[in-house]
């Protein structure tokens, strides 16, 4: 079984989300389980310099963009035993970030083609190509209508992953023939209340369509989850299944994590008190042994639950806590923790940004750790937070709800609260520090979280099985 997985970011290439994480580790995975797994991605200028002069440069060719023909080099890479192909087109991708551009649908338009057309010259011909949020969502359309008769394409199958519903590649439908080269007839396969929709195309044409997480996979067959397109997905219900995602668990291991002031082990868990202190030091807390600790690692926008923070934010603070925050996202959220920081310095540390290191260092020297997300596809930051031994708070949905239990069930990891309430949130933190104060009760939770094994062997595994039903 050979499986092509076609991404727009994957570490350590390109990064900008969870997505990149998860094309990092799964292909990875699924070759330790002894399936054939390769990558393609775009080659942006960004990636690092250190990377590019390992590529190996196959051959060069063009690449229909409707009515007119783009260059494509086809550069090869390994790493981790990964083969990895990166599609070159300075036009494209030679631009500050990854996304965000005015043309961005035909970059990506472009990109998708690109796949289809280099198998060829690849010396690799897959069983099945994954594909993964709308970036790529046109690779089983173009599949379907423009390779269908050639044998080198007629046996190949497609999956498309959903990590984010929000994010579905709407345009105008000027679109469908001076990008996408569609004939007239196609044009309803892409058309959606009134535009074009790029994931509404895919989930149409797709052999199988999944998500990252089971309980978000029934939550976008509903109005308030799938961003308009329950209809279609309640049409394509036959075909959609959710996977919870893993984490890498070498990349983020406390025993060997070169960021963390001092590594420490489930085995020897010591060392976690030492970050905690060095992190309050880093932040510019007070060194406070006896006050709970809580992180939060974010982008500060709606959907990730910082209405209800910053409604019961004061509040929370009449306990002895601290809280340590990084992240970017809405003036309004960024204005709202840097206006915190400065009115409770002994209490709020804040840093803007994303800064990996930082993070790292937060995960690993929190005690608790905040994620009361309105919406969570599948969310990694609380299961890196469980291996780094620091409890996460989390609002009960998509994959949340999927790797978090309550610790009043059995076998309980974190603190679960059900309605989007900024009460019943702060409820749970309240229950939080409570066991906090019960330093007992805390080490055998702790002890628990950094026993967990959140890694992809189980969720590879299922892929696999999906692969393996779709091939059959």
């Amino acid at each position: 079984m050979k499986i092509l997985y076609a991404t727009s970011e994957a570490y350590p290439y390109a990064m900008s989300g969870g997505l990149a994480d998860v094309a990092g580790a799964l292909p990875k995975a699924l070759r330790r389980r002894l399936v054939g797994c390769r990558v393609v991605m775009p080659l942006y200028s960004s990636v690092p310099e250190e990377l590019k002069a390992d590529m190996k440069f196959i051959t060069s060719i063009t690449v229909p963009v409707s009515w007119r023909r783009q260059y494509c080099g086809i550069f090869e890479a390994k790493y981790n035993g990964v083969i990895y192909y990166l599609i070159d087109n300075q036009y494209y991708f030679k631009r500050e970030g990854l996304y965000g551009h005015y043309d961005d649908a035909e970059r990506f338009a472009f990109f998708s083609r690109a796949v289809l057309e280099i198998l060829p010259y690849i010396d690799y011909t897959p069983d099945i190509i994954h594909c993964n949020d709308w970036q790529t969502a046109m690779i089983p359309v173009f599949l379907d209508r423009f390779y269908c008769h050639d044998l080198r394409y007629l046996n190949i199958k497609t999956v498309f992953t959903i990590h984010n519903i929000q994010y579905q590649g709407k345009y105008g439908f000027e679109l469908v023939s001076d990008v996408l080269g569609l004939p007239e007839a196609d044009t309803p396969l892409v058309e959606y209340e009134d535009c074009v929709n790029l994931m509404k195309a895919a989930i149409e044409c797709a052999h199988r369509v999944t998500t990252v997480s089971p309980t978000y996979a029934y939550e976008i067959l509903t109005p308030e989850y799938s961003h308009g397109l329950h209809p279609i997905l309640e049409r394509n219900k036959h075909k959609l299944c959710g996977i919870v995602n893993g984490i890498d668990t070498v990349v983020y291991d406390p025993e060997t994590d070169k960021a963390l002031f001092e590594n420490f082990s489930a085995s020897a868990p010591e060392n976690k008190v030492v970050n905690k202190a060095k992190l309050q030091e880093y932040m510019g807390l007070p060194q406070k042994a006896d006050a709970p600790l809580i992180g939060i690692v974010s982008r500060l926008v709606g959907h990730k639950g910082f209405d209800l923070v910053k409604c019961v934010f004061e509040d929370m603070l009449k306990a002895d806590l601290q809280v340590a925050i990084l992240g970017s996202g809405d003036w309004e959220f960024e204005t709202f923790f840097y206006e915190m920081a400065k009115r409770y310095p002994d209490k709020v540390a804040f840093k803007p940004g994303f800064i990996p290191d930082l993070a790292r260092k937060i995960y690993a020297g929190a005690d608790i750790f905040l994620m009361p997300s309105k919406s969570e596809p599948c969310g990694l930051a609380q299961m890196i937070a469980l291996r780094y031994g620091t409890i996460p708070i989390v609002r009960k949905t998509g994959g949340l709800n999927d790797t978090i239990t309550d610790v009043s069930e059995d076998g309980g990891n974190g603190f679960v609260f059900q309605n989007y309430n900024a009460h019943e949130m702060l409820d749970s933190v309240w229950r939080a520090v409570g066991l906090y104060s019960d330093k007992e009760a805390w080490q055998a939770l702790r002890d628990n979280a950094l026993s967990i094994d959140n890694g992809w062997n189980i969720s590879a595994g299922r892929y696999i099985k999906l692969y393996k039903e779709l091939l059959s």
